[in-house]
């Protein structure tokens, strides 16, 4: 066995806790991985990962040594995906899935695009908010936003989904403009369920420390376009994301609040049902969204009200 597949079978190992596991991906046995692995140990005289009854974890070493292994063989996927890519027809049905706001406002007209650059793509887009078993489901791919708890699938890191702090003009006028997130605490507030369940929100002061703010409010879901809908209409401050915000934003329908301050930022995943054997279409697509949320990416999406629910 070549050195980068001992580090991809390294990498994986610390990526999902288990030999077993890793095995499985690799087709092989549970002896053939352990041995990668401490053949890797005896070379350069060093313990990467720690085994034990509870399982396996990296040894301070390990982890400078997965996050090297990890750039290497990332990097020789997607040499060999793009060598391979031109050369192989991109076709099929590829089944997307995503959160609904997500998927509605974003993914919708990106997997549009997608279809009119390939041709001989069929897609089928599928939008929940609870988590969705990529295999059980039939997904070939899902854009998910936060941090990933399956270490077992394919993932590639998109980018990132900021938040802002908004509230209505009007909403402000009648009931004073924050100046510190403590001044939340005098205000009605518009709770995502799904992410501030705790009635706590979260941010970097202007100063960049840390703070915890306790708030309350009459209204609560888990539907970022109903808390939209409810901060265009003078109800309270919303906490959302940048891209939901975006239109009404630059309508002036509503304000940003606490500019100074900023909210916990969210990744935004593309994520598969394995690392090994990726399908050409999940490739293509996944290249497709490179570049795609860089920067202002938000400033590229089309009227929220160009594509109903």
């Amino acid at each position: 066995m070549d050195r980068i597949d001992a580090m991809h079978m390294f990498v994986r190992v610390a990526e999902t806790g288990s030999f077993t596991k890793v095995a499985h991906e690799f087709t092989t046995t549970q002896p053939t991985v352990t041995k990668q692995v401490a053949a890797m140990e005896a070379r350069l005289a060093v313990r990467l990962l720690n085994r034990n009854t509870r399982g396996v974890s990296l040894t301070e070493a390990g982890a400078l040594y997965y996050e090297r292994c990890k750039a290497i063989v990332s990097s020789v996927a997607e040499a060999e995906s793009a060598v391979r890519g031109p050369q192989t027809r991109v076709q099929g049905q590829l089944r997307i899935g995503s959160s609904v706001a997500f998927g509605r406002r974003v993914v919708i007209p990106l997997a549009l695009e997608f279809m009119q650059l390939n041709p001989e793509v069929q897609v089928d887009l599928s939008f929940e908010d609870r988590y969705t078993d990529l295999v059980a489901h039939g997904i070939d791919v899902a854009l998910r936003l936060g941090k990933l708890a399956d270490s077992s699938l394919g993932a590639r890191t998109l980018g990132v989904n900021p938040w802002v702090l908004v509230a209505s003009p009007r909403y402000l006028r009648q009931h004073g403009t924050p100046r510190r997130p403590a001044d939340l605490r005098d205000h009605a507030t518009l709770i995502y369920s799904s992410v501030q369940g705790n009635d706590v929100w979260r941010m970097r002061g202007a100063q960049g420390e840390q703070v915890s703010v306790t708030v309350t409010g009459r209204l609560r879901s888990n539907n970022l376009s109903a808390l939209l809908a409810a901060a265009r209409s003078h109800m309270g401050i919303a906490a959302v994301p940048r891209y939901v915000a975006h239109e009404s934003l630059q309508d002036g329908r509503i304000v940003e609040v606490l500019k100074a301050c900023r909210l916990p930022e969210q990744e935004i995943h593309a994520v598969y049902p394995s690392p090994r054997l990726v399908p050409q279409k999940v490739q293509a697509f996944i290249a497709f969204l490179q570049g795609r949320f860089d920067q202002e990416w938000w400033e590229a999406l089309g009227r929220e009200d160009a594509i109903k629910k």
